[in-house]
């Protein structure tokens, strides 16, 4: 009994045709997903768009479908190829299309336009197309910064040398530079008038008042101990506190600010 072998022939392939990419058009930037319509496109090895590798994300079975992210390309149409084992397909047509240039930052002014060398002081910007901006005030950049619908821009000003800075606000678009800047002032040295009463018991706690000019954020000794309860009006004219315990007789007053300290005439005197 003889057995007839017959020769195992190879597979036909076929080669791959590329009907459509759905959709057609797509960013510069790519990362989009493309689905590709065609015949024979199972295996792919490889999917370009105008010579630039394409990510193959899934294929179908059958051959008919395929999903690729594409990749970023420069504007314009391109040639959409897929590859197999078979070779090459016929090209799809893809256009890539620039994405819209925002227009430049605008800006109409600052408020305030001066503020303490210490920084901290809350501005506001107004302008147009200010999305996305950073500010800096003499190179230096400002902090919390805000920005509502692109009009209004609000933060905090960095510290600064006494004297006029440019204010710059720079977006992916562009930058531009605040009419007029923005001037550091330093702060003006305390001043102290009076005190009143000019006397109190040595247990401490007697309520007082001194008025001067520049006192906000003052501290008070009173015979180098600290007052308690100082609180300083918002015209930083007036402080008012409770005085510590002291030993009988006079005792200097001392008024201290960020930007100095001052002596009240005639001090404070102590009685038993």
């Amino acid at each position: 009994m003889s057995v007839n072998l017959l020769p195992v022939l190879p597979p036909v392939l076929t080669q791959p045709t590329l009907f459509a990419a759905v959709p057609g058009f797509g960013s510069t930037a790519g990362g989009n997903t493309v689905l590709l319509i065609g015949a024979n496109l199972g295996g792919a090895t490889s999917v370009t768009f105008g010579g630039t590798p394409a990510t193959i994300v899934s294929q179908d079975p059958l051959g008919f479908l395929l999903y690729v992210t594409a990749p970023a390309h420069a504007a314009g149409n391109v040639p959409v190829i897929v590859t197999t084992a078979a070779g090459a397909s016929t090209p799809a047509n893809y256009t890539y299309i620039a994405p819209p240039v925002p227009p430049p930052p605008t800006v109409v002014g600052i408020t305030p336009q001066f503020g303490p060398a210490s920084g901290g002081t809350p501005f506001t910007i107004v302008g147009t197309n200010l999305t996305g901006a950073s500010v800096t005030f003499g190179g230096v950049p400002a902090t919390n910064i805000h920005v509502i619908a692109g009009v209004v821009l609000t933060g905090l000003t960095p510290p600064g040398a006494a004297g006029n800075v440019a204010v710059q606000v720079t977006t992916p678009a562009g930058s531009v530079t605040v009419p007029g800047g923005f001037t550091y002032v330093s702060p003006a040295p305390p001043i102290a008038v009076s005190i009143t009463p000019v006397t109190g018991s040595i247990t401490g706690g007697t309520p007082f008042v001194i008025i001067g000019t520049n006192l906000t954020g003052a501290q008070v000794t009173i015979g180098g101990v600290a007052a308690t309860n100082v609180v300083v009006a918002p015209t930083g004219t007036v402080v008012a506190g409770l005085t510590p315990p002291g030993a009988a007789g006079n005792a200097s007053v001392v008024v201290t600010t960020p930007a100095g300290s001052t002596t009240v005439t005639g001090g404070f005197t102590y009685t038993a």
